[in-house]
């Protein structure tokens, strides 16, 4: 019995001492803080000398009825589909009423910003009546533009009933 009630003592002593200040700290255990890593770095494809995108129809001014069609124009660079890795080529991006607004990310898919992935010349829109601005961007495989970026001169036309 006695033995009992030492060990009982005992853990009762330390189980007290377990919860009190101490006045010298504790060692601090190491821990694994998460380290901050950059985000990878988006590599832009080289534009050649004197390549350029362009719209060939419509015709800035024009006026024009829905649906419209829309023919894409490029010098100096192939047209390749998204994902393939072909030197000296992209894929057309068609923008309407928006521009593009960070050069070093891949261009959005949205309504404004049209892809064309598959390597299309030309495109046939619904508009609503009204002025619309059309530009060309070129995308890279990843759909990110070039450097420097191959961007269309804008195509202002007035959509009629």
């Amino acid at each position: 019995m006695r033995t009992r009630v030492f060990i009982t003592l005992a853990c009762c002593i330390a189980l007290f001492g377990c919860g009190q200040d101490s006045a010298e700290p504790a060692a601090e255990m190491p821990t694994a803080e998460p380290t901050p890593t950059a985000p990878p770095a988006i590599v832009r494809k080289p534009s050649p000398p004197g390549a350029m995108v362009y719209i060939i129809s419509p015709a800035d001014g024009d006026e024009v009825q829905s649906p419209v069609t829309v023919v894409f124009g490029l010098t100096g660079l192939g047209v390749a589909p998204a994902g393939i890795d072909l030197p000296n080529t992209g894929h057309h991006h068609l923008l309407v009423d928006t521009e593009l607004s960070n050069m070093g990310f891949p261009i959005p898919a949205d309504a404004q910003n049209i892809h064309f992935g598959l390597g299309q010349t030309e495109a046939t829109l619904e508009l609503e009546p009204g002025e619309h601005v059309l530009r060309l961007a070129l995308g890279d495989m990843l759909h990110i533009p070039h450097d420097p970026p191959l961007i269309s001169e804008p195509v202002t036309i007035q959509v009629v009933e």
